[in-house]
């Protein structure tokens, strides 16, 4: 072995572990595919990732990125492995180090043990193929106990730098099991604090940000369908926007001019919060009737208890009521909950409008949803929110007989 290397080993830095919240991975993988995979498992671990191909990228991301673990693919006709690891002794790394490879592979064995006699923190190797949740159990000791605290991060310099995107969750025919579209969820991509939720960035209501915010969402998921168009097929989406966007002077109008005269568009529907939809019910149904003829409809969102509400309409031009997750998940088993879902679908069916059932987490949720008459079902059973790419990527039908 290398003396040079040893002696390098023997004298590294001990920088590990002071520095971030989230944690962070470097993929080294000579494939592309394959690192886009494995980036993909470690974010939905909660990693911040980067990729390299090559040794001399590996050193850059050193540099620049300070990753805590570096997850290393080895293949007989990919990276060169010795490289890396001679790499990653040279710039005194000091996080842990995860070899990927086939089971019995002789040259994963082989990293192995040359890693560990450089000194560097080799994790049990990971054989493929590998369940996620057999990659978290290697990584757990990177993962914080707890959540991490609220990031003071200001959506205005969010919009500025460009750290948000639009992350999707599929809805599915409640019978037929086939995706129906998809929803857009608004998500931070932070430098340090890795993809932050929602809650902790969405600005309140008379904030001067949130129209920025409305039209980077609209802007975007605009954009994404155009991407998803050539990717796959279309999709019909649909965005949250509140309802003091719609109140801004031209927004409607503007609104309506920028939908895609592409043939295959079938449409935006625009998901309003159910408090706000009562307490502007007046004009939300103006806004619905003015935007249906441009090929937009007005669903109200986060529908439960408050459903009496709507009750004294005549009609309403409303396309789609949506269920309360906390209402629909566990209704198989709580007759309350039961009973407010049967509600609203019996309201929606009587306006003609259609019912999404939100939270549906098990396959119990699923029957529930199917014996109460939704047309619509979403949730974490079928998928959680992903990138747009990862989105595109997955398959077209999914049945939930065929999961796990």
């Amino acid at each position: 072995m290398n003396d040079e290397l040893v002696e390098l080993a023997g004298r590294r830095p001990k920088t590990f572990g002071r520095r971030k919240v989230t944690p962070r991975a470097c993929v080294a993988d000579g494939k592309r595919h394959l690192r886009a995979f494995l980036a993909e498992v470690l974010e939905d671990l909660g990693f911040v990732t980067s990729e390299c191909a090559s040794a001399d990228e590996l050193q850059t991301v050193l540099t620049r990125e300070l990753p805590d673990l570096i997850l290393l693919g080895i293949a007989a006709d990919g990276i060169e492995p010795g490289t890396f690891l001679e790499t990653l002794v040279r710039e005194a790394f000091d996080g842990k180090v995860l070899a990927v490879g086939a089971r019995e592979s002789i040259i994963v064995r082989a990293v192995q043990q040359v890693g560990e006699e450089y000194g560097l923190a080799m994790l049990p190797p990971l054989t493929t193929p590998f369940a996620a949740e057999t990659l978290r159990e290697r990584v757990a000791m990177l993962l914080p106990d707890e959540p991490a605290p609220s990031p003071a991060v200001y959506v205005g310099e969010a919009l500025h730098a460009g750290w948000l995107e639009l992350w999707y969750q599929p809805k599915i025919d409640a019978r037929t099991l086939v995706r129906s579209g998809a929803e857009a969820l608004v998500r931070m991509r932070h430098p340090t604090w890795g993809v932050v939720p929602p809650a902790y960035f969405i600005p309140e209501e008379h904030d001067p940000h949130l129209r920025e915010l409305s039209e980077f969402v609209i802007e975007r998921a605009l954009q994404d369908w155009h991407y998803l168009l050539e990717q796959q097929s279309p999709v019909d989406l649909s965005i949250n926007l509140p309802t003091s966007y719609l109140k801004e002077p031209l927004a409607v109008r503007d609104l309506c001019r920028r939908m895609p005269t592409h043939p295959a568009f079938g449409g935006l529907t625009i998901e309003i919060d159910s408090e706000e939809a009562i307490r502007d019910l007046e004009f939300l149904v103006e806004v619905a009737r003015e935007v249906r003829l441009h090929n937009i409809g007005l669903s109200i969102d986060n529908l439960g208890a408050n459903w009496p509400s709507l009750m004294d309409l005549d009609k309403i031009p409303f396309i789609k009521l949506k269920a309360d997750r906390h209402f629909v998940t566990g209704s198989g088993s709580d007759r309350l909950k039961r009973t407010v879902c049967r509600h609203i679908v019996e309201l929606a069916h009587a306006y003609g409008a259609r019912t999404v059932a939100e939270g549906v987490e098990s396959r119990a949720d699923l029957v529930a949803a199917n014996e109460l008459g939704f047309d619509l079902v979403q949730g974490f059973l079928f998928g959680k929110p992903m990138p747009l790419k990862k989105f595109a990527r997955s398959a077209l039908t999914r049945t939930v007989m065929g999961q796990a």
